[in-house]
């Protein structure tokens, strides 16, 4: 197993210098990491500094509350698939899936999955603010609204992924082909490994390099 091609390589904090933002796409280099994953200002710097490599460029949109306009999420998309970006990485409104509007959550998602039907969509859910049955409500509405993949959490939430919220969020995609990330707080080897056995397709996290090397990194929290 390549470890490092499960990893899409993250610097989404808020005080990431375009030096910081060079240095990681440097490392996505040096350890051949599926995509660097960046807020969507630096995609043209990333997609600069990894031209001819297979390294992918990933941007977030709506980040990270998921709580703009649909039409703000949509023009984002574009103009970081204009920049470059290969894939996409939005947040759920959670907010509306709270409130139980569930036509909001779906077209959200389905009005950015319609602007980049040939590029791997990613949903966040961020499931540290939902119960278990609103992970599988979320988890659904995001499959049939055309994700390719559904992701756990941003991050800067109050918790990332865990096992209850992978195994929920499998339950919901059952014999279907929608893939799963988890993110947030991955930060070994071990921990990398057991979400990969659960069926994990990608890890997100700013402790890639700790994974593939088996060093364990303290500093980074995402």
């Amino acid at each position: 197993m390549k470890l490092n091609k499960y990893i899409d390589h993250t610097l989404l904090k808020a005080t990431a210098t375009k030096e910081d933002i060079i240095q990681v796409c440097k490392e996505a280099l040096e350890h051949d990491f599926f995509s660097v994953c960046v807020n969507s200002c630096y995609v043209p710097l990333v997609k600069e500094a990894l031209k001819n490599s297979d390294v992918k460029v990933c941007s977030v949109i709506g980040f990270p509350l998921g709580a703009m306009s649909t039409k703000a999420k949509v023009e984002e998309t574009k103009q970081a698939l204009k920049d470059g970006a290969d894939e996409i990485d939005m947040v759920l409104n959670v907010g509306f899936l709270k409130s139980k509007d569930f036509e909001a959550v779906a077209q959200d998602i389905k009005s950015v999955k319609k602007v980049m039907p040939d590029h791997t969509l990613k949903v966040i859910l961020e499931t540290c603010y939902l119960e278990d049955l609103e992970i599988i409500k979320a988890s659904e509405l995001a499959i049939h609204a055309g994700a390719d993949y559904i992701k756990t959490s941003t991050g800067f939430g109050t918790g990332g992924a865990t096992i209850n919220a992978i195994k929920l969020m499998k339950s919901a995609i059952a014999n279907g082909n929608t893939k799963i990330k988890a993110s947030g707080g991955i930060r070994d080897t071990e921990t990398a490994l057991t979400y990969i056995n659960l069926g994990v397709e990608r890890i997100g996290t700013s402790n890639g390099i700790a994974i593939v090397t088996g060093n364990t990194s303290e500093e980074n929290n995402y």
